[in-house]
């Protein structure tokens, strides 16, 4: 950029990089100067907006994408950031404008319906997600876009697993893997997916060639493979190696995953969520899912942001039963507020679903 400040590559990598570490106000820093180069640049708008996300400045968001409409009317990102500002103002009109938008685009039809599948599957609406998932992954074999059907297919595995459905969460992540068995994307959600189902050997086979492949991605080596090797350990019922193998936060997990339709899902913080629970310690686990739930302008419609309010719930019921008194009954009051508050966001859910069976099994033991 000192060398040669009108070439707007400089710019944009760096803020790319920024992005990828979680470090978005510097990132914003290199898009603004970017923008100053090129003023009726789109591309700089598209990710103003996501890093505006990224910091839950949604006004700010908002009117940065629409601006960058002006520029670049057919930007799909921009539609992207839009979908997920309709879905954070619980605003169903406007989402339906976009995956109207994205309908009428053949090559981007599939980033609309993998939206809509995930904005089911945080409702608890199933099986709507997992027809909407097939779309998704039909349309984006269609235009030639293997790697991007199968992302969208382990996303639903991932879920799966959470859910508590492991047999079908092995049986979408193996599906996944052969439509492109050599993407590092994929093959992360793979392994992740498989480990949360409780298949481990597949799971560490993955990790292990992912391990050998990538020995200095930044967010391969800092995020997934110990996520993966968390769930490994829980899987194992050793939540301290899985606390040891995923440690205390840093910017870092907060950071955009490239090939994800939304910022992140912020896996790694779900898993230490769990295993803090896993260990008893409720107040750790608490703050996790709390983490969550705080930055929703990363998250968007994932299915972690829907589970993290149960999430909240266990940890606060486990307080409750860990501690006496007034400590006792202020953690128990918490606990009931927030499985109240993930019971009502699922009160049309799809009854089958294991983890729900599950809530309102431990909802009304504690009431």
């Amino acid at each position: 950029m000192e060398s040669y400040p009108r070439d707007l590559l400089a710019y944009d990598n760096l803020a790319s990089l920024y992005a990828l570490q979680g470090q978005y106000e510097k990132a914003v820093e290199m898009h603004r100067a970017e923008s100053r180069v090129a003023p009726n640049l789109g591309l700089a708008y598209q990710n103003l907006a996501n890093n505006a996300l990224a910091l839950q400045r949604f006004d700010e968001a908002r009117q940065l994408a629409h601006e960058g409409q002006t520029r670049s009317p057919n930007d799909f990102i921009l539609r992207d950031a839009l979908y997920a500002l309709a879905f954070l103002d619980a605003d169903s009109a406007a989402m339906a404008e976009q995956r109207k938008w994205f309908a009428s685009k053949e090559e981007y039809e599939n980033y609309g319906l993998a939206l809509a599948s995930d904005t089911e599957a945080y409702a608890g609406h199933l099986g709507k997600a997992r027809e909407l998932t097939k779309q998704a992954v039909d349309s984006a074999i269609r235009v030639d876009s293997k790697e991007g059907g199968a992302i969208w297919q382990e996303n639903a595995a991932l879920r799966e697993a959470a859910l508590g459905n492991s047999a079908e969460a092995g049986q979408s992540a193996a599906d996944a893997m052969k439509l492109a068995p050599a993407s590092p994307g994929a093959k992360s959600e793979a392994a992740l997916a498989f480990a949360m189902a409780g298949d481990t050997a597949r799971a560490e086979s993955l990790a292990q060639d992912l391990n050998k492949r990538f020995p200095l991605d930044t967010q391969m080596q800092s995020l997934w493979l110990p996520a993966i090797q968390a769930q490994l350990a829980l899987d194992r019922k050793n939540p301290a190696t899985a606390l040891k193998a995923l440690p205390a936060d840093s910017a870092i997990e907060l950071g955009q995953i490239q090939f994800a339709i939304n910022i992140s899902c912020l896996y790694p913080v779900y898993v230490r969520g769990e295993a803090y629970l896993a260990a008893g310690q409720g107040s750790a686990a608490a703050a996790e899912f709390q983490k969550i739930l705080n930055h929703s302008g990363i998250v968007w419609n994932c299915w972690t942001g829907a589970l993290a309010h149960l999430g909240v719930a266990r940890a606060n019921a486990m307080q409750s039963r860990n501690s006496q008194g007034a400590d006792a009954d202020a953690a128990r009051v918490r606990a009931l507020a927030a499985y109240k508050d993930f019971l009502t966001l699922w009160k049309d859910a799809d009854p089958d679903i294991p983890i729900l069976k599950q809530a309102k099994a431990e909802y009304a033991k504690l009431q």
